[in-house]
């Protein structure tokens, strides 16, 4: 959809609709080409790439849950370059703007990863996830310090001047204070949440499922967490939220940007019905029109408290 009542900015980017699609949940896009038209997107968000390329963790490594998804695929990956050379050629087909999430061990790695993506045109911005072991720190995500999320969007925004979105994690103690840390080092949005951790257990075997033992939960039974930390954190930054977490059709959706997001990303959905994200554009459309709304901006952040 083109029509100006459904566009909405993300960090300087303009999306011709709030709806993309989760990093981890979509490929490099070609996956879902002959699914759905990808020009109808608000955007693209790519499987996370890494400096070099990485087989992630060994089986098993997803499973289903009750009203969800546990996954533990370690972040696999075909590394930056082999993703400039044989993916980002099919994605410049598209008016969809392209955005890719990005992951490291370490602060330079960061760096150096948002140095390279910072030579390529068609890229429209990137999603930092801070999610990720810091190696440095005995295994400790990014994302759980101030300090430490801070430290890396000012490295990754020293080496670029495309817009930055960072992922935050909801296994923190304060989602609010660790996103006003990163609005203040030069994140320009902030997308949440990333998935929640958790694990399951073969009862006849008396050992975890996932090889990893532990994963990340996805899918609607995050919803209430992930739009509850939303709302806190729409209500305390200046940059523009991305609501992630359990959207499975445009309901979910809705109120997410009711709660103050003003984009959302599309994840587990994707796995159920790969038109998820077209079927909550339209959903979104008739909405509007139902409640006689002449801009999508008259749903973001109107809850009422």
């Amino acid at each position: 959809m083109r029509d100006r009542k459904f566009c909405v900015d993300i960090g300087g980017v303009d999306l011709k609709n709030p709806v993309m699609t989760a990093s981890g949940t979509f490929g490099y896009g070609r996956e879902f080409d002959e699914l759905i038209d990808l020009n109808q997107l608000g955007g693209i968000i790519v499987k996370g790439l890494s400096l070099l390329p990485s087989p992630g963790n060994p089986p098993p490594r997803i499973i289903e849950t009750p009203c969800g998804m546990l996954n533990a695929i370690g972040l696999e990956n075909i590394g930056i370059e082999a993703f400039v050379n044989e993916k980002l050629s099919f994605l410049k087909n598209f008016s969809t703007p392209i955005f890719i999430n990005i992951y490291g061990k370490t602060v330079d790695e960061y760096a150096d990863l948002a140095s390279r993506i910072d030579e390529l045109d068609d890229v429209a911005g990137l999603e930092v996830n801070i999610s990720c072991p810091n190696v440095k720190a005995g295994g400790i995500a990014f994302g759980v310090g101030c300090d430490a999320a801070a430290e890396v969007v000012e490295s990754v925004r020293k080496r670029t001047s495309k817009p930055l979105m960072v992922k935050l994690s909801p296994n923190v103690t304060d989602i609010v204070e660790i996103a006003k840390s990163v609005e203040g080092a030069g994140a320009d949005s902030i997308s949440l949440i990333n998935t929640i951790t958790g694990m399951m257990i073969d009862i006849a075997k008396r050992r975890p499922v996932l090889a990893n033992i532990t994963g990340g939960l996805s899918g609607p039974a995050i919803k209430p967490v992930a739009l509850r930390m939303v709302w806190q954190v729409a209500r305390e930054v200046k940059i523009p939220v991305i609501g992630i977490g359990g959207i499975m059709n445009a309901e979910d959706a809705i109120a997410f940007l009711i709660a103050g997001a003003t984009a959302v990303q599309v994840g587990t959905a994707n796995f159920v019905n790969p038109r998820a994200t077209i079927d909550i554009i339209e959903g979104i459309d008739s909405f509007m029109a139902k409640e006689n709304l002449d801009q999508v901006g008259d749903l973001i952040g109107s809850i009422r408290i």
